[in-house]
């Protein structure tokens, strides 16, 4: 009787040795990478909102204030203050993987004393390595520090037509060591940020859409200017094209002349990537302005490629 309590009393005392094992390291192992994991959930879903809720506000407002702005130096002002989408997309997507690694690294170094493993030496053993990282792999450091920098500075967003030397395309995403571009053929091209010299933004601020329009030699000038000018009213009063036209587009004068027709310059400050179907438009509006004019467009022959310019005597076929 007395050797089946001792029994008892080990068993007892095992499952609870045992239980508080469980209680104990298990147990706050777990907590620490369930905390971290909701941790990271939130942070992540709290930049998600403040991103969306950035890029909707910026959507809902218009181009007005750009529109009224006739000077140069003013417009660009305007529309650099209105790249809040990109930026805040290229924002959030660095501070999605600042967020996550930093979660990730501090909940490990919680952790690592439960197991019985001194971080101490551990953290001094991680700044010798890190130096000698350093002086080894610097490209990857040069790629995240061009990262942050490129990000910082807002030299290119998610969205925009970049030119980075190596490719050329649509920036669809902007990590901390590569940004990804999608060139017009589709291919995507994954560009390191330690490689980017040099950036050429073609969504920033505004472009210019030049039209060069032909009339009859002895046309009246200044009537066709009335034409123009007015085409150029109703173009920048007209709602249809508030999302490509800033400003009212201008009639630059006389570029050139020929034996048949003087030519006519006309610009226009577009919204990026705009340029060409607003060139478009203008073409057209001022095609009909003309047709009810009686304003007549003269037929342009130009010798055809590998076509020679002179008399020639017609051979006779043997």
């Amino acid at each position: 009787m007395h050797s089946a309590l001792v029994i008892f009393a080990k068993e007892q005392s095992w499952w609870e040795s045992a239980r508080d094992w469980i209680i104990g390291v298990p147990l706050q192992f777990i907590s620490i990478f369930v905390v971290a994991l909701i941790a990271q959930v939130v942070l992540l879903w709290t930049i998600r909102r403040i991103v969306r809720r950035t890029t909707e506000r910026a959507r809902r407002e218009r181009l007005e204030d750009s529109r009224r702005t006739m000077r140069t130096a003013e417009l660009s002002d305007v529309l650099l203050n209105q790249r809040t989408e990109q930026r805040a997309a290229a924002i959030g997507s660095l501070l999605t993987s600042v967020v996550s690694i930093s979660v990730w690294v501090i909940a490990l170094l919680t952790a690592l004393p439960l197991l019985g493993v001194d971080i101490v030496p551990l953290l001094a053993s991680a700044g010798v390595i890190g130096i000698a990282l350093g002086f080894g792999a610097q490209t990857l450091v040069k790629d995240y520090l061009s990262g942050i920098f490129l990000i910082i500075e807002d030299q290119f967003g998610v969205g925009d037509v970049v030119d980075l030397g190596p490719a050329i395309g649509t920036v669809e995403e902007v990590a901390l060591r590569y940004t990804r571009l999608r060139d017009l053929s589709g291919i995507v091209w994954y560009v390191r940020n330690g490689e980017i010299l040099r950036v050429a933004n073609k969504s920033q601020g505004w472009t210019l859409a030049v039209v060069d329009i032909p009339v009859a030699y002895n046309a009246d000038l200044d009537k066709v200017r009335d034409i123009i000018e007015n085409v150029a009213i109703d173009m920048d009063e007209d709602p249809t094209y508030d999302d490509m036209l800033l400003g009212k587009p201008m009639f630059a004068g006389v570029e050139s002349m020929s034996g048949d027709a003087v030519f006519l310059r006309i610009t226009a400050k577009a919204v990026p990537e705009q340029q060409v179907p607003l060139a478009r438009a203008i073409r057209e509006r001022l095609k009909l302005a003309f047709d009810r004019a009686g304003i007549v467009i003269p037929v342009l022959v130009r010798p055809l490629p590998n076509m020679p310019t002179g008399p020639t005597t017609p051979r006779m076929a043997p």
